[in-house]
Order: C-alpha cells, then structure tokens, then sequence
C-alpha cells in the first residue's frame, strides 16, 4: 500500500511581514515606551523615598565595612571615615534624620492610591491595546516560531485562532502582541537607558506586594544610632604596621632553610 501523502507546508504571503508582523511589534513597543514613560511622571514622591531607602542601606554597608577591615587602612585614613559618620556636629548619623511612613496597605491610603496608578497605567493599556489588536489583525497568522511544540501551547500561541489541524508552531496576531509586551525589555534598556528601565519598568505586582528591590531598615534613625555606637566602640589597630619585619624575618628562614642563591 503506497504511503499516504505528506499534508503541504503553510506558506504565509510575504505582505503580511510588513502589514501584520512589524506594525504589531512596533506598537508593542511605542506602547510599552509611552507606558514607562507615563509611570516615570507619575512616580517622583516614591522614587524619592526609594533613593532614600538606597542610600541609607548603602551607607550602613559602608560603616560597617569601615567597622570590619579598618585594620586595613591607615590611622589617618580610618580616622577620616569615622569622623565622616561619627562627628558630633556634622557626623552622617548625627545630623541625618528620617521622616518614618508606614507601608501597610490596610493602613496607609498612599499604597492604595499607588496600587490603582499601577493598574491603570500597566494593566489597562496592555487589555485595551491587546483587544483593539485582536479586532483589527483578527485571524492573522503572524509567524512561527522555529523550534516544534507541543499542543499545550497551541491556546497561548493560537490566541484567536480556532484550527485544531495547525501546528502549534505558528503564532496569531494577538499573541504576537502579548509576546511582544513581556519580550521587549532588552529594547527598553536600550531606549530608556539600564536604569530607568529597571526603575520603571517592573510589572505592577513587583511594586505593590514585592517593595523595592533594595533592601532598607524599618526604622533608619534606630538603625543609625545603632551603628553610630558601634563605630564609636571601634578601635583602629593597623593590620600592616608590623609587615616588613615579618616579611624581613621571612625571609631569613627561607634563607637558612635552603640557603642564600
């Protein structure tokens, strides 16, 4: 009995790169732009007390390696970054006092108000958008992606499509679109810059349940006076005072262990 005959392969037309494909991936893109953009605008009370939050851990990590490896450092030089934190009168934990708010959802509106900014300025563009696209590119193909899948994700891929005889490969309009929304972070840093990106453009449930990726201390004035009488208790002892004798007397036992050269 002679082999049934392989199914043809789908070809898609050559216009629909240029009507389809590029036009849905560059709205993708100017979206997610305009997105973080907006949300940078909208963000400078709290990207305030972000910085805040940054500096504060970071100048508790510089005091208390000031604490451990000052051995390392000259006397003069450890003298100088402990009277940098230490002063009486211009000391960083002497003079530096932090207005304490609380985070809690349940209690501070603030985070209300910034949970509904999150969700409308991340959430609804992406639905709005997401479903003029699926009106106006409704039962395109777009693309195909070049590796075989299985029918798991023919619903991801095939998102308004109904064909059960199309390989999952092939990828609709619309989820074309949604691919494009969570796959174009590379872009963004390009565009917007490293940092501006990661600032803003996290998702909405980083920012509402996650806090800032930086860790900070509850209460930044405790935690100042906690280091600032630990400092104040560390003593310089200079680790390399005594180095060239050691080295020197080294040395003459290697020399009378295996003799001069």
């Amino acid at each position: 009995m002679a082999a049934a005959a392989a199914a043809p392969e789908l070809r898609l037309d050559g216009s629909i790169r240029f009507w389809v494909l590029l036009p849905v991936a560059w709205i993708a893109l100017a979206v997610g732009i305009l997105r973080l953009r907006v949300a940078g605008l909208l963000r400078g009370e709290r990207e305030l007390g972000w910085r805040e939050q940054r500096q504060d851990t970071q100048i508790l990590a510089r005091s208390r390696l000031l604490r451990e490896n000052g051995r390392f450092l000259t006397q003069q030089g450890f003298l100088m970054r402990k009277h940098y934190f230490n002063n009486p009168e211009s000391g960083f934990f002497r003079k530096t006092k932090r207005k304490i708010q609380p985070r809690n959802p349940l209690t501070d509106p603030t985070m209300v108000t910034e949970m509904m900014k999150g969700n409308i300025i991340n959430v609804l563009p992406m639905i709005l958008v997401g479903g003029w696209i699926n009106w106006a590119f409704s039962g395109f193909v777009a693309t195909k992606v070049p590796f075989p899948l299985t029918l798991r994700f023919k619903p991801m891929l095939q998102r308004g499509i109904n064909l059960p005889s199309l390989d999952a490969s092939w990828v609709s309009s619309a989820s074309w679109y949604f691919l494009n929304v969570f796959g174009l972070r590379r872009m963004y840093i390009i565009i917007l810059g490293e940092e501006t990106a990661a600032e803003q453009g996290q998702y909405p449930w980083q920012d509402q349940f996650l806090g800032p990726s930086v860790p900070a201390p509850p209460d930044p004035n405790k935690a100042f006076k906690a280091e600032w009488e630990a400092l104040e208790l560390a003593s310089h002892h200079w680790a390399l005072q005594d180095v060239e004798q050691e080295l020197m007397s080294q040395d003459l036992e290697l020399e009378g262990m295996f003799g001069p050269d």
